[in-house]
């Protein structure tokens, strides 16, 4: 699976770990996080991430 990564801040969503801090299990794609999920160190929203 593809990580993603925070235009804003550099964060890197590995769909691995998950976000364990937002209830997002480890296994779920990038593609698969619900519409409102963001950024866990800026907030930034989904858009803003690309691929790495």
């Amino acid at each position: 699976m593809k990580r993603y990564v925070c235009g804003v801040c550099g964060y890197v969503y590995d769909p691995e770990e998950g976000d364990p801090d937002n209830e997002i299990p480890p296994g779920t794609p990038f593609e698969k996080l619900p519409d409102d999920w963001v950024c866990p160190v800026c907030g930034a929203l989904k858009d803003m991430f690309g691929e790495e």
